[in-house]
This record gives C-alpha cells, structure tokens and sequence, in this order.
C-alpha cells in the first residue's frame, strides 16, 4: 500500500519560527508543538492541518524547503502556528543539527508524527540497489535519524506523543513492495520497543497502518489491483488518517501506547 510523502531538504529555518508566534491558538493542542515529517502534502499536510486546527504549532518538515514554506503560509492563512523546518530525514548529521537547532530554541516537541516516506514498486527481481535503499534509508532511516536526537529531550520533559504512519504493507506484505513491506515492518517494529523504552516517562508511541490512500503516491495499477480487495470498496482519504493521528497525540490517548491501527477500510 502507499500512503506517505518524503521529507528532503539540506537547509533549516528556525527564524522561522517565530513567524509562528504572531498567532495564538486556543483549542487541546494550544501551547504544544508537533513535529510532521513529510508534512508539505499528502497525509503529512492533512495531518499538520488537522492538528493545527486543533491548536498545535506545527513544525513542517519535507525536504523541498520551498515546498514545506508553502504548507504553512497555507495554514497561516488559514490563522494557524505553523513554521517550516526542512531538512533530509535520510541525512542524519544535517537532521540532528536542524532539529537540536529547534529544540534549543523553543525547548522540546510535544509530538511527532513520522510520516515521511517513498515507494519504489517492482518485483525484487527487477530491483536496483538504489530502490531498496532509498527506500528503507528514507522509510525507516527516518525513524532513527529523527527520534534519536529529540527522545531524550522528551523524556527529560516526561511527557509527549510520537505516532508513526507505517502501512498495511508492514502488517501483511504487499507483492511488488519487498522494499516498502520491509521498511514499514520495520516501523512497527522499531515503534513497539520504543514504546516500552519511554512508557515510564509517560510518553505514548503508536503506530497508524494505512491501507490505499488517495495520494500522488498511488499509481493506477495499485487502484485496480487493490481496489476490490477493499471490503469498503474505496479509497481512505488523507483526512481520515489525520483524525487517528489527532487521537493518537491527544490527552485522550494518554493510555494507549504500542498500539497498531489500520485505516484501511476493511483491507487487513
């Protein structure tokens, strides 16, 4: 299945930052900040807008930074706190410097919603190096090239959320995606041991499996493979993946931790 959006860039914007402070929310998110990998499209902005309607500030990662910079004057616009923070989460030196960056300046996030991701779809067969490892490096690479530098600050704090968009692909192997279904196991791998390294600090981590997405990741022999395997009979939208995902960094959620859920419409 494919579902999330990448996340690549090589310069940070703190100052932007700021820019974030001429709004104040009200709302159950008001006064925490939420970090969305891969957040300039696709289920990354449907997030980020969800959550700023919510009253989050949002940190917009992707690594196209004019990319990232238009989601959130789309979001300010629409009175939100938002501020771009591009940067590559397969680059791991640049990726803890942006976000130690960030945190100095504004202290540590509440949440973060691991979305950033690519798809390479063929049978292993045809596969190059480079699709397999451009797709785990950004897939899963992402998980620890972003979450290493900000868990401790989150767990000096001993609060906080991280929710991990995976995919049904994780949970059950999709034909064509050895490359994906491998990565996206991974996170929910990767998601479940460190809910129990954190869970003492009262920090929850879940992990959102999506199904088929109507994203400009989907390609048309996806849709009429998979579409009638789909108990629903339909596509899920970006949207209803972001209500999970704003249960998920609720206080509602305070109790569940190492949890899977499928938006998949029936799939698995």
């Amino acid at each position: 299945m494919t579902e999330a959006t990448t996340s690549r860039d090589t310069v940070s914007a703190p100052s932007d930052a700021a820019a974030a402070l001429s709004v104040k929310s009200t709302g159950p998110g008001a006064g925490r900040r939420v970090l969305v990998t891969g957040g300039s499209r696709g289920i990354g902005f449907a997030v980020a807008k969800r959550l700023a309607e919510e009253g989050y500030v949002v940190a917009v990662n992707g690594r196209n930074a004019e990319r990232a910079r238009e989601a959130v004057e789309n979001l300010r616009a629409l009175g939100h706190e938002a501020y771009a923070l591009p940067f590559d989460v397969t680059d791991r030196k640049t990726a803890a410097e942006v976000l130690a960056e960030d945190v100095a300046l504004r202290g540590p996030f509440w949440g973060v919603v691991l979305n950033a991701g690519i798809n390479r779809d063929m049978p292993l067969a045809a596969m190059s190096d480079d699709d397999w490892d451009d797709v785990v490096n950004t897939d899963l690479g992402g998980f620890y090239n972003v979450l290493r530098p900000l868990v401790m600050t989150m767990a000096r704090a001993r609060k906080g959320r991280i929710v991990v968009v995976s995919s049904v692909s994780g949970m059950v192997g999709t034909r064509g995606q050895t490359n994906y279904s491998a990565a996206k196991a991974g996170l929910i791998g990767a998601a479940k041991a460190l809910a129990m390294e954190l869970a003492s600090r009262s920090i929850t981590v879940n992990v959102i499996a999506p199904g088929l997405i109507e994203t400009d990741m989907v390609t048309e022999e996806n849709r009429e493979r998979i579409l009638p395997l789909i108990p629903m009979r339909r596509l899920g939208n970006p949207e209803e993946v972001a209500h999970v995902a704003a249960f998920l960094l609720s206080d509602g959620a305070a109790y569940v931790t190492r949890a899977v859920i499928p938006v998949a419409g029936g799939l698995v």
